[in-house]
């Protein structure tokens, strides 16, 4: 089963890497853009056919590796979930 965890900075943490993404858009002409937020996407391949066991495997992962929760924030998105707009 294929699983997507998007793992952004909660609202309030300083995002430099955002900042100057959205500086070095500015600087190539790019007009109208606010805030920029930087995050990353964690693909993984697992060896289970139970959604709600991947989701359970995949929420330990999160918080035992995958995502500070001090300071992040994580999405688990399994394969066939909707796509949030």
């Amino acid at each position: 089963m294929k699983v997507r965890v998007e793992i952004m900075l909660k609202s309030g943490v300083l995002d430099p890497q955002g900042k100057a993404i959205g500086h070095a858009l500015s600087g190539l002409g790019f007009a109208g853009i606010g805030d920029v937020r930087q995050g990353k996407l964690i693909e993984l391949d697992l060896a289970e056919d139970d959604p709600e066991a991947a989701r359970s495997a995949v929420e330990e992962m999160c918080r035992r590796l995958l995502a500070n929760p001090v300071i992040e924030r994580y999405t688990v998105r399994l394969d066939g979930d909707p796509v949030p707009s």
